[in-house]
């Protein structure tokens, strides 16, 4: 039996978030910035350790420039997870991070929601994450969509999760 499994990607705008979907589902990367207008949907198929296949249905959105409560409502009804992504280079990316998981936890009691820090090839991977820490940002991974450094391990991680 194949489950499925929505997962939608959240943050601000120009984060990557297009770019860990393609990334992910397509293995392919672009240099090219293009806004996401609305929302795009695509699938991926993953294996899971027990042998059962998940379909992952991903959920792009259009990134926001204030809060998250800015997202339509219609894209995040129905989510299994929420991956909130940010610019480990852009301090404006996660500055709302802590208040923007508050609103989703209470209004989305059961969906857990991950943090993704994005564009990792452009720091040095220790010194932001000690920058993160000391700002009390907190994030399940940093990544990179554009090298795929964790990003595959990140959403296989995610897929054993939300099967559990």
């Amino acid at each position: 039996m194949k489950l499925s499994k929505k997962v939608v990607l959240l943050g601000h705008f120009g984060v990557g978030k297009t770019s860990l979907f393609r990334r992910f589902i397509d293995n392919e990367f672009s240099e090219e910035y293009k806004v996401t207008l609305g929302v795009q949907i695509k699938k991926k198929t993953v294996q899971l350790p027990d042998g059962r296949e998940l379909s992952m249905i991903i959920w792009d959105t259009e990134g926001h420039s204030n809060s998250i409560e800015d997202t339509r409502k219609s894209y995040l009804l129905g989510s299994h997870a929420f991956i909130y992504v940010f610019d480990v280079t852009r301090p404006e990316t996660y500055r709302t991070l802590n208040q923007d998981l508050e609103y989703l936890k209470e209004n989305y009691t059961k969906v857990p929601a991950k943090i993704l820090g994005n564009k990792l090839d452009l720091v040095n991977e220790k010194e932001i994450s000690n920058h993160l820490t000391s700002q009390n940002i907190y994030f399940d991974c940093l990544a990179s969509a554009k090298t795929n450094k964790n990003v595959q391990d990140f959403f296989s991680d995610l897929a054993k999760e939300i099967t559990k």
